[in-house]
């Protein structure tokens, strides 16, 4: 059996940014980073005849064009169309619709593991487009490129993304101690809620499509935002950072009605009056977890758990999409 994993991720700054809609225009600059939360996906070969999928639900057909899960139908369209006696199933150490980068790393782990059973390789940037293809292309989902590349490459890394469609990225730690530094300064609170991104990023994607004066300015400064965070995170000054997340926030809950709730707004306040400098919501928004800054994170977590509020463990990783068992 080949696993093929894909860590999900969490942005750091200027996020939106990476959507066509916007970068088309102005160009796109964010920071991300990958964590040591995986998709998994398990593709085995079998001796009967046909396609059994596995994943939330059951499906087994003959016929690739008949699957009912849209990105596994259309990777095996493109990278294996005339394929069979093939099981595939994925696992996940967190659910999809939490704001992670859960789809951009389900698509590069099975293109991975796909292509891995054909005896083909490719780099992380190519990789990533192969699922950037699949998931905006081809599917049309309303969505940004930073998760497809993020989790082709791991780590934490600045990406450019440039207005002709080619993306650049360089790293913004090379140590693993830098790592250490910055996840110290870090906590994850889980919202309770799970949401569909591309139902609050098509609002974005429209008003930029339209040039919505609005949208297009408040982007520019999430850019520009998204720069003063790595120069932050670079000189280790977590306090500014923090503070700077909080301005971030607000930003980003002026692009939609539907990026906060009254929970969410209720989280975030707690966390805020216990101790954090500042955070915001991971990913499209209205669920999923967001993320504070805190010069003390072990005392906030607390906090958060005494009021049964679930934080999570993180680690970055340095690792991207890989090969974990053949």
């Amino acid at each position: 059996m080949i696993i093929s994993r894909s860590p999900l991720r969490i942005s750091l700054g200027g996020g939106g940014t990476d959507l066509e809609s916007y970068y088309s225009k102005k160009g796109g600059f964010l920071i991300a980073a990958a964590i040591d939360k995986f998709i998994y996906i398990g593709i085995h070969k079998i001796f009967p005849d046909g396609l059994i999928i596995k994943y939330s639900k059951y499906e087994k057909t003959y016929d690739i064009e008949s699957i009912e899960h849209p990105i596994i139908r259309e990777v095996l369209k493109k990278y294996f169309p005339n394929g069979s006696n093939l099981e595939i199933t994925s696992f996940a150490d967190i659910p999809a619709g939490t704001g992670l980068g859960s789809s951009g790393s389900f698509t590069t782990a099975l293109i991975n593991g796909i292509l891995h059973m054909n005896y083909s390789k490719v780099t992380a940037d190519q990789l990533a487009e192969m699922a950037c293809e699949i998931e905006i292309d081809i599917l049309k989902e309303p969505i940004g490129k930073q998760d497809q590349y993020i989790a082709s490459w791991g780590g934490i890394r600045e990406f450019t993304f440039h207005k002709d469609g080619k993306v650049s990225s360089e790293t913004l730690y090379e140590n693993e101690d830098d790592y250490l530094d910055l996840k110290n300064n870090l906590m994850l609170v889980y919202t309770g809620e799970t949401r569909k991104a591309s139902s609050i990023l098509s609002e974005q994607k429209e008003k930029s499509d339209k040039n919505d004066d609005s949208m297009i300015k408040n982007l520019d400064k999430v850019k520009k935002m998204g720069k003063e965070c790595s120069d932050l995170l670079k000189d280790k000054r977590f306090d500014e950072y923090g503070k700077l997340m909080n301005e971030h926030w607000i930003l980003k809950k002026e692009r939609s009605k539907a990026m906060s709730n009254k929970k969410i707004d209720e989280l975030y306040e707690f966390g805020i009056n216990n101790g954090s400098n500042g955070g915001k919501i991971i990913g499209a928004g209205g669920g999923g977890f967001i993320l504070f800054q805190s010069n003390n994170p072990t005392m906030l977590r607390k906090k958060f758990s005494e009021q049964g509020i679930r934080a999570i463990d993180f680690n970055f990783v340095n690792l991207g999409t890989e090969i974990i068992n053949v």
